[in-house]
């Protein structure tokens, strides 16, 4: 069997995109680990599904380099997007369905490979203090702990802890260390079903903004993470957060076919 694919990443944040529309897929957990290898697949940090919907523009199904399906990913997000525009219709404003709901995005400027994306995430409806960081779902789970120097925490050993903690049983949480950079932050990310840092996540950098803002009483960041620059904006109500929007980078890195 000859599997077609197409490759992009999100400031570093990297996905493995197939077209359902083409055929069937069959949606293993052992075939869809081996294509996220690094060594023995294609290699990336998850694998995206996109399929028709009755009513929006199209359906996205994420799957975590593990093999099992995740939660809602905002730079998988914005990556199908630039897909969708590049492939089936040069629409700049559209509308899919995910894991957490309906979803809106916008194509801001595309030059050659590189697009701007600006997706609208869910609605945050409270963040709770704990184990000295906030925890709050940004259509991920995630905790946010504020450091000094970001560039000196092991993300992988400590990352893994905080993950894998009895505050967060029995689901576990995406981890990240955040450092404020005057009124700009810098965000380092443990991803759970990677289980290890990767170079950017958009519901982890969109979480450290709205906790951010409680600290700060900001409503928007730039955000620097290893893989690029991404930015976060919201509308702030008490400890409610609406109107999120993540907005950055889109590339695509190449399209391939592998023999399964």
């Amino acid at each position: 069997m000859t599997l077609s694919f197409s490759k992009y990443h999100g400031a570093g944040n990297d996905f493995i995109i197939i077209d359902k529309r083409n055929g069937e897929f069959a949606q293993d957990t052992h075939l869809i680990h081996f294509l996220c290898d690094r060594r023995l697949g294609i290699g990336a940090d998850g694998l995206m599904l996109i399929s028709e919907h009755e009513s929006l523009d199209f359906s996205m199904k994420y799957f975590n380099a593990d093999g099992k399906e995740g939660s809602m990913c905002g730079n998988g997000g914005r990556c199908i997007s630039a897909y969708f525009y590049h492939n089936f219709a040069p629409k700049k404003i559209l509308s899919f369905q995910a894991i957490d709901g309906e979803h809106h995005s916008e194509i801001l400027n595309t030059d050659n490979n590189l697009t701007q994306v600006r997706l609208q995430l869910s609605n945050v409806d409270h963040v709770n203090e704990i184990d000295g960081g906030y925890l709050l779902d940004t259509g991920s789970p995630h905790f946010v702990k504020f450091v000094d120097h970001a560039d000196s925490i092991d993300v992988k050993t400590t990352g893994k802890k905080l993950r894998y903690s009895h505050s967060f049983a029995p689901g576990g949480v995406n981890v990240n260390f955040v450092e404020f950079q005057n009124d700009k932050l810098y965000v380092r990310t443990y991803e759970r079903g990677v289980e290890d840092e990767t170079l950017s996540c958009g519901t982890g950098v969109t979480a450290s903004a709205i906790a951010a803002s409680l600290i700060k009483g900001l409503s928007d960041f730039d955000i620097t993470t290893r893989g690029g620059n991404l930015k976060v904006s919201f509308q702030k109500n008490g400890n409610s957060f609406h109107n999120v929007w993540l907005t950055g980078p889109a590339t695509f890195v190449y399209a391939g076919h592998i023999e399964i």
